[in-house]
């Protein structure tokens, strides 16, 4: 893998000054530890962590210690940019690979563009309310949210799960692999049964995205990776609810729309394995914020039901912007998530590289 670490520390090299995905690149460190790394499962493979402090992280340490080989930490939103620039690298601010005047979206923001960008084939994320898939979704690379408590996490909240950004749901796998204690793969079996909601019930989706991901979903279908049920899911906006549970100040109201989800969805998978929506309500919106638009409308609910979500790349709306679909299946079914994310991932176009 030493040829791997000096492309990808190459690649940085040169393309982080425009991207901003770095705030921080460790050269001499990584290929110290390259050196022993080669004789471990890794074998070296670098890999980029979320913030300064996830090379602290329980994931981050787990993959170190199976060879994973750490180049750098990976931008996170700056201070008071909570809305607007959701990445601040070394180099400024963090933009989208495919649009530069749009946001990769965040808080995992470098790590998505590190995976598009093919600095790295993994990066370390978080996802407390879509973090991971909406920038996967924005940056046309996979992103994996894991059910809620099944790694450790440091948000006493419950709705932060640790996750990955991948140029592949396959690489997924092995940040999983490694991660993951006794873990398994499980074998799919075609076609899945699934339904598809554009919407969750209550959320306005932009036209153009919710083409390119019905378009996505109807190639699923024809190529029988799915079977499509007249199931539909009509959830509660859980806006409020995920907001009163992160200020931990839960009220009566926000604790029964919680349950009321969480019975929704319970009863859904009781019935089919698979459910698909769009990540995002919305395309890459610019640097200056969403205005009144909550990006997050279609991913936070499953931050507060704790069920493992997904995002593959869908296509390209018309003016050049990623979207992705979003795959959900049932609480600590997080092999079988993967194992239908790579039956997805053959029957779509393959993830198209923004950079030579």
């Amino acid at each position: 893998m030493t040829a791997a670490l000096e492309a990808s520390l190459a690649r940085i090299g040169r393309l982080d000054p425009e991207l901003c995905a770095f705030t921080d690149v460790w050269p001499d460190e990584a290929r110290a530890r390259a050196r022993t790394a080669s004789r471990l499962p890794l074998g070296g493979l670098p890999f980029a962590v979320k913030g300064r402090a996830g090379i602290r992280s329980y994931a981050a340490r787990r993959l170190i210690a199976a060879g994973g080989v750490p180049v750098g930490a990976t931008s996170v939103p700056g201070p008071g940019t909570h809305w607007q620039t959701w990445g601040q690298g070394a180099h400024g601010r963090t933009v989208n690979p495919w649009r530069p005047d749009r946001t990769p979206g965040g808080s995992s923001a470098g790590s998505a563009v590190a995976v598009a960008a093919d600095m790295v084939e993994m990066a370390t994320g978080s996802d407390g309310a879509g973090s991971v898939r909406i920038p996967a979704s924005w940056c046309g690379v996979f992103g994996l949210k894991t059910t809620g408590g099944l790694l450790p996490s440091p948000d006493s909240t419950g709705l932060a799960s640790p996750g990955v950004l991948a140029a592949s749901a396959a690489r997924a796998e092995t940040y999983l692999r490694h991660v993951l204690g006794g873990y398994a793969p499980r074998p799919v079996r075609l076609p899945v049964p699934a339904a598809y909601s554009p919407d969750l019930g209550f959320a306005s989706v932009d036209p153009d995205v919710a083409e390119v991901v019905r378009a996505a979903v109807d190639r699923l279908a024809a190529a029988e990776v799915i079977r499509l049920v007249r199931d539909p899911v009509t959830l509660l906006d859980p806006a409020e609810t995920w907001m009163a549970v992160r200020r931990k100040s839960p009220t009566t109201a926000s604790g029964a729309l919680r349950a009321a989800n969480d019975r929704t969805l319970d009863a859904f998978f009781a019935r089919a394995p698979l459910l698909l929506s769009p990540v995002t309500p919305n395309r890459p919106h610019g640097h200056e914020g969403p205005g009144d638009v909550y990006s997050t409308a279609l991913t936070w609910a499953f931050n507060l039901s704790g069920h493992p979500a997904a995002s593959v790349p869908a296509g390209f709306t018309p003016d050049g912007c990623p979207a992705g679909l979003q795959l959900v299946t049932d609480r600590g079914t997080d092999a079988e998530l993967l194992a239908v994310a790579c039956a997805v991932e053959r029957a779509l176009p393959p993830r198209p590289h923004r950079f030579s």
